[in-house]
């Protein structure tokens, strides 16, 4: 064959392989083109409800598939609507009463001015990654915007999460704090209806599903009498923290009620609505004040996709 029948049948298959490929390309889509796809918006990738559009520097978190870009739990993003959770130092030794500082810093500069919700300007969380440790508590702020308190830390990797509002804005920013040492990371204990603390006895009554509001009851009694003389607890006849297992997302949990009302006992019932993000296994940390000391109940309960 010559030289021009020879291009010529070249030139003939090249043009069928083409046309084989565009065929199977038009079946199968586009494999592994990341440049090509489109990106997600701000909004998706903040992801945080009822806040601004300004992206968020995210910790961890589950995928925007599993809950949705409009309906992610707090405590996922270190930054959020132009306020960054600022640590003055991300690593602290282990022991008692470490001193922890940090600034919830806004647009111009530490936030100063905040909002007083449930009877304190912020409310500090403090948890191991493995769910143990927990601590709520209320730093003092400086004139400067500096919030300072000492926490009890133990070697291993550190959640902590700011729950403030400013500006008539309520926000839940996470950070990360290390504490060297050795780590030995507990198990989850399995879900449980009933937690002692103390010489009290709580009980949960109540489960939580996915994307609807669930109620939680917790009953506490001491020596087997129902305890009916709850004190005052910022604002409410006790306090409740979820925390999923494994992110750490942070749920923002609803008491029924408040003292002085008329209508809400003190004891030794307490109601919470909470909504889950997700099917996962979350974390209660219920805090309770009797006889002028605050006390913790923690359970495990299994949240289920609504039906």
């Amino acid at each position: 064959m010559n030289a021009p029948a020879k291009l010529g049948v070249y030139a003939l298959c090249l043009a069928g392989a083409f046309g084989l490929a565009a065929a199977v390309g038009g079946v199968v889509g586009p494999i592994g083109d990341d440049d090509t796809a489109p990106a997600a918006t701000e909004s998706e990738e903040s992801g945080m409800a009822g806040h601004g559009d300004e992206a968020g520097e995210e910790e961890e978190g589950h995928t925007e598939s599993a809950e949705g870009a409009d309906h992610l739990p707090g405590g996922l993003m270190s930054s959020e609507n132009g306020y960054t959770f600022a640590l003055v130092a991300d690593t602290l030794p282990a022991g008692p009463a470490r001193p922890l500082q940090f600034t919830i810093d806004g647009p111009d500069g530490p936030v100063t001015d905040y909002d007083v919700e449930h009877e304190q300007e912020l409310h500090l969380i403090a948890v191991r990654r493995d769910l143990t440790g927990y601590q709520h508590v209320h730093p003092v702020r400086a004139g400067d915007g500096t919030w300072s308190v000492p926490l009890d830390l133990t070697s291993g990797e550190w959640k902590l999460f700011a729950d403030f509002s400013t500006e008539g804005e309520a926000l839940t920013l996470g950070t990360s704090l290390s504490v060297p040492g050795d780590y030995q990371p507990a198990a989850l204990p399995p879900a449980s209806t009933t937690a002692e603390v103390d010489g009290y006895t709580v009980t949960l009554d109540g489960h939580m599903d996915t994307g609807v509001e669930s109620k939680l009851t917790l009953s506490v009694s001491r020596d087997g009498v129902p305890v009916t003389d709850l004190e005052p607890y910022l604002g409410a006849y006790g306090h409740l923290v979820a925390l999923r297992d494994g992110d750490l997302a942070y749920l923002h949990v609803h008491p029924e009620g408040e003292p002085g009302d008329g209508v809400t006992p003190s004891g030794p019932d307490v109601s919470f609505f909470a909504t889950a993000a997700s099917a996962a296994d979350y974390r209660l940390f219920f805090d309770f004040e009797h006889d002028g000391v605050v006390r913790t109940a923690e359970f495990t309960i299994a949240a289920e996709d609504h039906p």
